[in-house]
């Protein structure tokens, strides 16, 4: 049994996004002759790594023949070799620098890239979800940054890489006061729009929290014990190692990289929506755009919900918040402050405690995971809960919901239990498990009124319009 909810006239998630507008005639789409600007003279070098990367992968993978080439080419050769290999990947690159060229119109963003291959990509500005800086620690030092573009209904994100960071900070601005409706001759000389700072993670909370979370500590664990046993029994130092790397990343990942990724997290407000800033060797700044929040998930682990601690996480149309992370680790009236800003018809007290649990006679379904399984709504949201160890709430709002359907296994029917299952623009689901089949007959229908009258209601998802 399902229901389907009015699709939104401007939403158009499978058509392809970088179709540009209908063009003035005689107009190519392309980038003319001697227009457009270059990216950052410090490009070209951006790659002059992989080879020697490369050649380090088939160096480990022949260890025991290094000794053997390192005799038979000498030094003086090997080091020559390594220097043509570098000198021609930064000559590949240079030439690659040279025809690529990026231009603003009235209408799109156009990037035009490839030596052998030559390709534009066309960015509609009515269509970017968000525009990112990303500073890795040596582009900071170069004093050069990242600018990423999402787009609605791409899986993929163009970049220039790399700009200045005085041009990348203008050219955002630039980019956002378009996509805002601003004038266009009005929008090169729009600057950054201010902000105010609503939350910062303070470093020892995010510490404990990661701490606290274990899965850095298991895999370490883990990663030690597999790699003795595979010395133990194969005596072999090289297979020891590929054994243990892959779970030392894991374990570095979600201990060391999470704290440099999340260090000093900040969560601002401005007219173009909630900015984040974070990262210790290296700094990103990423915009999470206004009205193209399809849904909240709140994250309690076991071991945070004495402190009080939760994990905000959002699916955002088009992906332009990276990783969906508003913030890593916070208090949940911080948290209901930071989804008030976003969704400012939400009472997030209010949805979490009217979340209803799962019939009882669900335990002989999931005898021990069905205590954390259960669905709420409230005039604004679905709410869907689950996880016993690993608490987890998705709040999705009636206007976002694309789909509603209800589904039943045979044990779920013979039993009078089913899942009530809503479909969001940011291709996610979240679904309330072991309702009994009678109420979510109900919701389901319920649930498509709610969400053609949520849409029809629904503010503007334009930029700078709140």
């Amino acid at each position: 049994m399902s229901g389907a909810p009015e699709q939104p006239a401007e939403e158009t998630p499978g058509q392809p996004s970088r179709e540009a507008p209908e063009e003035a005639p005689g107009s190519t789409g392309e980038i003319p002759a001697g227009t457009g600007r270059r990216l950052h003279p410090v490009t070209p070098w951006r790659r002059a790594w992989a080879p020697l990367a490369g050649l380090g992968a088939v160096a480990a993978n022949n260890v025991q023949n290094l000794d053997d080439w390192t005799d038979s080419l000498g030094l003086a050769r090997l080091f020559l070799l390594l220097l043509a290999l570098v000198v021609c990947a930064a000559g590949y690159g240079y030439l690659s620098w040279r025809v690529t060229r990026y231009l603003v119109t009235d209408t799109e963003l156009r990037i035009r890239t490839g030596l052998l291959f030559r390709r534009t990509a066309h960015l509609r500005l009515d269509r970017i979800q968000a525009v990112d800086v990303s500073r890795p620690m040596l582009a900071r030092v170069l004093g050069v940054a990242k600018l990423k573009m999402d787009v609605v209904g791409s899986g993929a994100a163009d970049e220039l890489a790399y700009l200045g960071e005085a041009e990348a900070v203008r050219l955002r601005a630039e980019l956002l006061a378009r996509a805002a409706g601003i004038a266009p001759e009005a929008a090169p000389t729009a600057g950054e729009a201010p902000a105010r700072e609503l939350y910062q993670v303070e470093t020892g909370t995010l510490v404990g929290s990661l701490a606290l979370l274990g899965g850095g500590w298991g895999l370490l664990t883990v990663a030690l014990t597999v790699t003795g046993l595979v010395w133990w029994g194969t005596d072999n130092l090289v297979a020891s190692g590929l054994a243990g790397l892959p779970l030392l990343a894991g374990a570095w990942q979600t201990s060391v990289g999470a704290f440099l990724t999340q260090y000093g997290w900040t969560v601002s407000e401005s007219p173009d929506g909630l900015r984040l800033d974070h990262g210790l060797l290296q700094r990103d700044h990423a915009t999470v755009p206004p009205g193209r929040v399809q849904a909240v998930r709140l994250v309690e682990p076991l071991l945070w919900r004495r402190r009080g601690w939760v994990r905000v996480e959002l699916d955002v149309a088009g992906g332009g918040n990276e990783g969906g992370l508003l913030a890593p680790v916070t208090s949940r009236a911080t948290a209901a402050a930071l989804v008030g800003r976003i969704l400012p018809e939400v009472d997030l007290a209010a949805a979490l405690a009217g979340v209803r649990a799962a019939p009882g006679r669900a335990r002989w379904i999931f005898p021990v995971g069905r205590v954390g399984y259960g669905h709420g709504v409230t005039g604004a949201v679905f709410v869907a809960r689950h996880g016993r160890l690993r608490r987890v709430h998705e709040l999705v709002p009636h206007a976002k919901v694309q789909s509603v359907r209800m589904t039943q296994g045979p044990w779920a029917q013979r039993l009078g239990l089913a899942h009530i299952h809503v479909d969001h623009g940011a291709d996610g689901t979240a679904s309330a498990r072991l309702q009994d089949a009678g109420y979510a007959a109900a919701e389901v229908a319920a649930q498509a009124e709610r969400s053609r009258v949520g849409r029809r209601t629904a503010a503007p998802e334009r930029w700078l319009t709140r």
